[in-house]
């Protein structure tokens, strides 16, 4: 069985094996403690979430209705049909949707008279349904004649026509002037003995008494929903509409031709639709109509998907039956939002239940309050999921709803996933009881002979006065037996590394020097180079990077670890100098630290560590038996580390500073740095994927395929950022330029994306806080060095996916500062996506305006979806800026001429 180094073997203690009579015992109280603390938790956890959904969804109360509905709007369109395109349902379907309604209302009330609608009052006979006739007019003078025509002769034909509507918002739409709609009335009133009028909302009868003079009733539209009037307040609104026409036109008869509320959709200033405030509002209004004997037609009997194109979502949900011709709420007794929601809370919390059984069980180690947070994010996470994948069977969302919610769904999946993983390394190393971290020291106090090392030192193109300064380092380790080989690949310019080369032959015959000129494998192959020409007495190899200045106890203070056969590499952490008067220097020094203090202890608990490619030490024997460094990986010191992973090989992480770097000091630099890391990291998922498989038979623990395939997914993420930054511009310019053709993603959509974003942020600056010795501001300038590389990390995992091979990049050091135009050109990227994100937000709010809910939660989406950017800019012009006092290494003098490169190997002998 495998085991991290320093965990002591079951059964045993520190001073080693305990009294078997009290182990038995002690090991008897600690089952029942872990039982009971268990099943505590789980119920608390299965009540809370419980309790959840049931507030969320508890069914309302509205008053009954069991009468009769005296009148609907009669638009019987089904999928598919829709009127501007000229597909019209047939006169069958016209009658099943009579036959439908027949005996829940008295009479329907028609828009057209043409087109096949003129067939409605014939069929209604037969259900004993009375009709109000309609004819729709507009700016078609031909078509408007037709219309007068047909409805003349069924008001002449039909006995259950009581009246007639000529022209529904005509004038509202511009589409006729008033006088020409009064001639229009005029010729039906010759030609018709019942009582004719049109229909227009509230505000057009007001501003146009003249058109009231020449009408039997007023045909009022009252719609509460699109004067942005709270459900709440809606039927003191629709009377305080009707009393006001009763008072401007007393004596004239009142028909509030289209009243109702709509079932899904956006909001619309304080309207909200939804099922529970259709059934709220249809219930209270027909109550209220037979108090006070009002004559009017609900809006309307069916969902019209067609008028999507005219009024957004919620143009599609005002009727009582939806599409499909079901009733959407009960007339009577409690209505749910989502009646079948009981199932999806109980199907939540099962799916929930073995996973959270299985962490309380297994992580016992960890403190009860973690273990709640953990079981907590484990059950939201779940119900989230339920939630969106019922998503079309509880909200009315269409065909562009739909294919949101299918693009959303993996999404949302993969991010919770990422907060799921942020919230494991939370809970473990906020409350996790005990460390595991090194073995014990008395095995380090061991007086055995150290092993011999060779340090390999590799160089391309740097600066001649930093790695002299790496090699005196070196030089003054406190050390008895080791050797250092500086080997330099790919110069062209001898003036470069000839200072080095001499420096080597003065430190004496420890130091061995090689130029290889132009050779392939990048870093890897120069180390590999340097494998072959290592002292054959060597059990141990270290590599460091040509600007660290090591400490002088490195070796002696690592070294012993290797006296344990199982150990193949031991790591040290990467820490950096010089940053303290800088302030993008420090803002990215604490950047980096975050991951050697957090994501590396956090994996060094189960022997999961990510090695890198200085400070760190290799068995010899070891590195040769898995064949090297990769020189197809350009980040072939993390593969090399999971390739002696997978060859049974532990690792070390000691968290203590060794030696010290120097950070990019552009971030042009920064970013190149993080683009080869991430594009590295992708190249080797694709090249091991099957190893990290948990079925893959292999040298792998589970804990360290999931190390290695969860702690490169937040990557992955940001990938995703990139991808939905861009279709949410695309999305914006539907809105702005489109919008009879684009509506806003619902809030359902939009809301837990945001919500996983701050908890992305909390997770940070929380683990800073707790494992990270720097004070607040540090720790917010190192989340905006973090968030300011989405961009560029997006763009790594895309690229790692499409392609195989991208050129190494050396990461600069001793650059002069950049100036102001040169510091916004290093984010020229990203100022461009920050631009258009920003306006999109102007443009939409501009468009929509500010008091538009779903157009204020869009901007919203848009703004939070820029911060990496805006985090970009902020990182790029602390670059710019001058430091406070100039620090870091001297400029280097100018170069001499060029000299041509080696064709050959040259190396310092002893």
């Amino acid at each position: 069985m495998r085991r991290s180094i320093g965990v002591p073997a079951p059964g045993t203690t520190r001073a080693g094996p305990a009294p078997p009579g009290r182990g038995i015992i002690l090991a008897s109280m600690g089952n029942v403690i872990k039982r009971k603390s268990t099943l505590f938790l789980v119920l608390l956890v299965v009540f809370a979430n419980l309790g959840l959904w049931a507030a969320i969804n508890w069914p309302a109360q509205a008053p009954a209705w069991s009468g009769p509905i005296k009148g609907v709007s009669f638009s019987p369109y089904r999928p598919g049909q829709d009127p501007q395109a000229g597909r019209y349902p047939g006169v069958e379907e016209m009658d099943a949707d009579l036959a439908r309604v027949a005996g829940m209302v008295r009479k329907v009330r028609t828009y057209s008279s043409i087109d096949g609608f003129e067939n409605i009052p014939r069929l209604a006979e037969k259900y004993d349904l009375a009709v109000t006739a309609g004819a729709w007019l507009d700016k078609r003078g031909e078509r408007n004649e037709r219309e007068i025509v047909n409805l003349i002769r069924n008001a002449r034909t039909y006995r259950n026509i009581d009246r007639v509507i000529v022209g529904n918002e005509s004038v509202l739409r511009a589409d006729l002037t008033v006088p020409e709609l009064i001639r229009y009335l005029r010729q039906v009133k010759r030609a018709v003995n019942v009582p004719v009028s049109t229909a227009e909302p509230w505000h057009v009868w007001h501003d146009h008494p003249e058109l009231a003079r020449e009408v039997d009733y007023i045909a009022v539209h009252i719609l509460p929903y699109w004067e942005g009037v709270p459900r709440a307040d809606a039927l003191d609104h629709v009377m305080m509409r009707y009393r006001d026409l009763r008072r401007a036109f007393p004596g004239k008869p009142i028909l509030i031709a289209e009243v109702g509320w709509p079932s899904a959709g956006h909001r619309f200033g304080g309207a909200e639709p939804s099922r529970v405030d259709q059934a709220e509002f249809v219930r209270g209004f027909l109550n209220l109509a037979a108090r006070e004997r009002l004559d009017y037609f609900v809006m309307e009997v069916f969902d019209q998907g067609w008028k999507r194109g005219l009024e957004g979502e919620v143009g599609a949900h005002w009727g009582l039956l939806d599409v499909e011709r079901e009733q959407k709420f009960p007339f009577t007794g409690p209505v749910a939002e989502y009646p079948h929601w009981q199932f999806q809370a109980l199907l939540a919390t099962l799916l929930a239940l073995l996973p959270m059984i299985w962490f309380l069980w297994r992580w016992h180690n960890i403190a009860n309050a973690g273990r709640l947070v953990f079981t907590l994010l484990i059950q939201v996470a779940v119900s989230l999921l339920i939630w969106t994948l019922f998503m079309p069977a509880n909200i009315e969302i269409g065909k562009l709803g739909l294919l949101i919610w299918g693009v959303l769904l993996p999404a949302q999946l993969a991010l919770m996933l990422v907060v799921l993983i942020n919230g494991f390394e939370l809970t473990e190393l906020l409350w996790r009881k005990r460390l595991k971290l090194r073995f014990p020291d008395s095995e380090l106090r061991r007086t055995e002979k150290l092993p011999m090392v060779s340090l390999h030192l590799a160089i391309y193109n740097e600066p001649p006065e930093l790695v002299i300064q790496t090699l005196d380092s070196l030089a003054a380790l406190n050390y008895p037996d080791f050797e250092v080989l500086v080997i330099d690949n790919n110069t062209r310019d001898a003036a470069v590394w000839l200072p080095v080369k001499a420096h080597c032959e003065r430190l004496g015959p420890r130091f061995r020097f090689f130029t290889l000129g132009q050779w392939k494998g990048f870093k890897a192959g120069a180390l590999n180079f340097a494998l072959g020409q290592t002292d054959p007495r060597a059990e141990v190899i270290g590599v460091v990077d040509s600007d660290y200045e090591v400490r002088s106890d490195w070796l002696r203070r690592l070294a012993p670890y290797f006296r344990r056969p199982q150990v193949g590499f031991v790591q040290a952490p990467q820490d950096h100098r010089a940053w303290e008067l800088d302030r993008f220097k420090e803002m990215i020094n604490w950047e980096y630290a975050g991951f050697f203090h957090i994501g590396m202890v956090h994996r060094a608990q189960r022997n999961a560590i990510i090695q890198h490619g200085t400070m760190t030490l290799i068995r010899r024997r070891a590195l040769e038996r898995v064949g090297g460094w990769s020189e197809w990986c350009i980040c072939e010191d993390a593969e090399l580390g999971l390739r002696l992973m997978q060859d049974g090989y532990e690792s070390v992480y000691v968290n203590e500073p060794f030696g010290k770097g120097l950070t990019p000091d552009s971030f042009t630099g920064y970013k190149k740095q993080r683009f080869r890391w991430v594009y590295g990291a992708v190249q080797i998922l694709k090249s091991h994927w099957h190893e990290l498989l948990p079925w893959h038979e292999g040298g792998l623990t589970l804990a360290q395929r999931y190390h290695f395939a969860a702690g490169w997914l937040p990557w992955f993420g940001d990938g995703l950022h990139l991808v939905f930054s861009t279709l949410a511009l695309a999305w914006t310019a539907g809105l702005v330029l489109l919008p009879r053709y684009f509506d806003f993603p619902l809030a359902a959509f939009l809301v837990p994306t945001l919500g996983m974003f701050a908890f992305k942020v909390l997770h940070s600056l929380w683990l800073y806080a707790a494992r990270v010795r720097c004070s607040r501001r540090q720790r917010l300038g190192a989340a905006v060095a973090g968030m300011a590389l989405t961009h560029t990390i997006a763009r790594g995992v895309i690229k790692g996916l499409l392609t195989n091979n991208a050129p190494f990049f050396r990461t600069p050091k001793s650059e002069d500062k950049p100036a102001l135009m040169a510091g916004l050109a290093m984010a020229a990227e990203e100022l461009t996506m920050l631009g258009l994100l920003w306006g999109g937000c102007i443009a939409v709010l501009a468009v929509y305006g500010p008091n538009h809910p779903e157009a204020l939660l869009w901007a919203t989406v848009l703004a939070v979806q820029s911060l990496p950017y805006v985090a970009a800019l902020a990182l790029s012009m602390a670059n710019a800026f001058p430091a406070q006092v100039p620090i870091g290494l001297p400029a280097p003098e100018a170069r001499k001429a060029r000299a041509p490169m080696p064709a050959t190997i040259t190396r310092t002998t002893a």
